[in-house]
């Protein structure tokens, strides 16, 4: 298999790392994004204290990508720091679109506090971000639409005094790093309207209670799906026995791949023009969403993921990217499956090396699998520490969040 190695070298000082997380509201629909930004020439996911010129590149990353490239049609949480603000560079970004993110470190006196009352005046929104409350901030509070509070950096206690002493004003609470189930649960039991973190992409439920039926179906269907004997013609049987399954599978081909010559109707053709392992890939795919009870967005973090894989192989001339996808597309199964990533993968007949990238993230399609982990988080120096080049990470990054959406609402119709 095909190494794939990054380096940052000659990196243009423009060229800016450029993700997002998402924020989600009580149903765990998407609220908005937090953007993630790192320029290069910065060695950190912050701005150097009054580089006016780093700001400014910041915008240019918006103007050149485009916010609906990035967040779709949700607003984006952005973070600030003293001389963006002061410089006036939050002029240029669309209040309709970003809330701002103001962190208590910022050197808070009468010159930003009366900036800030500008902006919000004039219609944008404010959050606090990294906030612990104390007395001499209440001003701040009083200005604030949202409160980020970070569940990781507090004891439950002192988040639920928080809690009651901002409840006092007309503010928004947001939950940060939240990384388990159950701290979303204490969090949406305190009255938190926003949460942000990856407990999505965590099981639910480690027990020894047995898999809900529809779980059971999938997973067995994925199993069948996986198995390295499974032919041509056994494939396109297990298709066509699921009528709904077919009909998701023309579907998809027929809107996934723009190339295509001309439409094709039925699963022969389908089979001839994309192969085998690339249908078997497809139909599992398509089988993970009909699993209910979770959010979407769960989903679409791994279409993301897989895509972004196939992308960086595709990048390198890597010949067996089906791999690839599948090791991406699969990360988030124990997310959806609510059970042990090790359970799982002792089910599914998977090849030795995507084993091997979804338990330790080890070998080629491991290590892979990693930088778009370390990529979806902002974690820019393990990015960089793979040597994939900037321009080709970040540009597998944002076609691959611009492929899933226009994807998804084809797969859940």
């Amino acid at each position: 298999m095909t190494e794939i190695v990054v380096h940052p070298k000659d990196v243009d000082a423009h060229v800016a790392f450029v993700g997002r997380q998402p924020i989600y509201g009580r149903s765990l629909d998407v609220f908005a994004y937090e953007l993630l930004f790192r320029n290069n020439e910065v060695n950190r996911a912050s701005f150097t204290d009054g580089d006016a010129a780093t700001a400014q590149v910041m915008l240019n990353t918006f103007v050149e990508i485009g916010l609906d490239s990035i967040v779709d049609h949700h607003l984006a949480f952005i973070n600030l720091t003293r001389d963006f603000v002061l410089g006036g560079y939050c002029m240029a970004l669309p209040k309709d679109r970003v809330v701002l993110e103001v962190l208590e470190n910022m050197g808070m006196d009468h010159e930003l506090m009366e900036a800030l009352r500008r902006l919000s005046t004039l219609g944008y929104r404010i959050a606090l971000d990294d906030f612990v409350y104390h007395d001499s901030l209440k001003p701040l509070v009083e200005l604030a639409d949202i409160i980020k509070v970070d569940v990781l950096q507090l004891d439950k206690k002192t988040v639920s005094d928080h809690v009651e002493i901002l409840r006092e004003y007309p503010v928004k609470l947001l939950a940060e790093k939240v990384e388990t189930y159950e701290e979303f649960e204490f969090c949406c039991d305190l009255g938190f309207d926003y949460f942000q973190g990856y407990f999505f992409c965590k099981p639910k439920v480690i027990s020894a209670k047995p898999m809900p039926a529809n779980r059971m179906a999938v997973l067995a269907l994925l199993t069948k799906l996986q198995e390295p004997t499974l032919g041509l013609s056994q494939l396109e049987r297990m298709i066509q026995k699921d009528l709904s399954l077919g009909a998701q599978v023309l579907r998809y081909i027929n809107a996934a791949y723009f190339e295509m010559p001309k439409y094709i109707d039925s699963l022969d053709q389908a089979i001839s023009m994309v192969g085998t392992n690339r249908l078997r890939t497809w139909a599992s795919l398509l089988m993970l969403t009909r699993i209910e009870d979770k959010p979407v967005e769960l989903l679409v973090t791994g279409i993301v993921r897989a895509r972004m894989c196939e992308q960086l192989a595709l990048a390198h001339h890597v010949q067996e990217v089906d791999h690839y996808f599948t090791v991406g597309l699969f990360s988030i199964l124990d997310g959806l499956l609510d059970q042990p990533m090790n359970d799982i993968i002792s089910i599914l007949p998977l090849d030795t090396d995507i084993r091997k990238a979804l338990l330790k993230q080890e070998g080629v399609l491991g290590r892979t699998l990693e930088c778009v982990l370390a990529y979806e988080r902002g974690d820019w120096d393990t990015v960089l520490c793979h040597g994939v080049e900037v321009e080709t990470v970040k540009a597998a990054y944002l076609e691959s969040i611009s492929w899933t959406s226009y994807l998804i609402p084809l797969l859940k119709s």
